[in-house]
């Protein structure tokens, strides 16, 4: 089945390089014709914090994480944002940040020690529950996924030379680590990549997420939320800076698409601070809505941590 596999995909990105080879120019002009299909919009948020995590609800509601501790919610589009940043988290950075609607919504923040946090609210960030402290000085909270409003998987970076995975049931007002005895033991340097909360995805029972730094890049896989795990390795590039992620898509037909905005790329914060911004887009009525990658977006005067991933 798997040579099946391969060879099918084998043969479609070969029909795929002869259609466009042999393509004339009356389809090629065609092809110029035709709307692109997406426009972008600048959206000024007001804040100048760096911007991490994106959770866009629908086309309505959406919700930034960033540093400095900063929560903003939209519930118009993206016309105007609100700071619901957590009380007493200004020196945290939110690097993920996972909603269901425009009053819950989970709140993840990475760093070493005490600054890997969880926070939650059910009143539109009114008010934030701190839901879980980690208190392992090895531990660095990666990112997050909920596979519904309930159920959801935060990875952290190795610790006793293994991932660790913290699991919700109650929609992020309580955590619990999960056993480790399922998990590879992680290569020497391995480590999760939290950037913007794309290195775990999760649908149902089954949920994946990537690594880099060692050897090899490589993608677990868990069939039963969390518990065990089976690690395959990839020919994508390890370094330090460079690894394997998992994406996210929405299976919802009402999410628009939105994107957090960056002048720069792995650039060293400075002390310069300029405002963010959010773009958000909007696609044909016959194309299937997703949300578009997070990168990263404003400088900021020093991070909390070392790692700039």
């Amino acid at each position: 089945m798997v040579l099946r596999a391969r060879l099918l995909v084998t043969l479609s990105a070969v029909f795929a390089v002869l259609g466009l080879v042999v393509a004339s120019p009356a389809h090629a002009a065609v092809d110029r014709q035709r709307p692109q299909g997406f426009s972008w919009q600048l959206l000024p948020t007001g804040s100048t914090s760096h911007f991490r995590g994106l959770a866009a609800v629908s086309r309505q509601v959406a919700w930034l994480g960033g540093y400095d501790g900063t929560v903003l919610r939209t519930v118009d589009g993206g016309r105007t944002w609100e700071n619901r940043s957590p009380a007493g988290a200004s020196t945290l950075q939110f690097r993920d940040i996972s909603a269901t609607d425009a009053t819950h919504a989970v709140a993840m923040a990475a760093g070493t020690g005490t600054d890997s946090r969880l926070y939650a609210t059910s009143d539109g960030g009114r008010t934030w529950q701190l839901s879980y402290t980690n208190t392992d000085p090895a531990a660095f909270f990666d990112c997050m996924s909920f596979s519904d409003r309930q159920h959801g998987l935060v990875l952290s970076d190795p610790v006793d030379g293994r991932f660790r995975i913290l699991s919700t049931r109650d929609g992020g007002r309580s955590w619990r680590v999960l056993p480790n005895a399922g998990m590879p033991p992680a290569q020497t340097g391995e480590a999760g990549f939290a950037a913007s909360g794309e290195c775990i995805t999760t649908l149902g029972r089954d949920a994946w997420f990537g690594s880099g730094g060692g050897a090899v890049s490589r993608i677990y896989h868990s069939r039963d939320g969390g518990l065990t795990w089976t690690a395959q390795s990839t020919p994508i590039v390890s370094s330090a800076s460079a690894g394997s992620s998992a994406s996210r898509s929405v299976r919802r037909s009402s999410a628009s698409r939105w994107a957090a905005t960056s002048t720069h790329r792995r650039r060293t914060p400075t002390s310069r601070r300029t405002p963010c911004s959010v773009r958000s887009g909007s696609a044909p009525p016959t194309s299937r809505p997703a949300i578009a990658p997070v990168s990263r977006s404003c400088r900021v005067r020093s991070p909390r941590s070392s790692r700039s991933d």
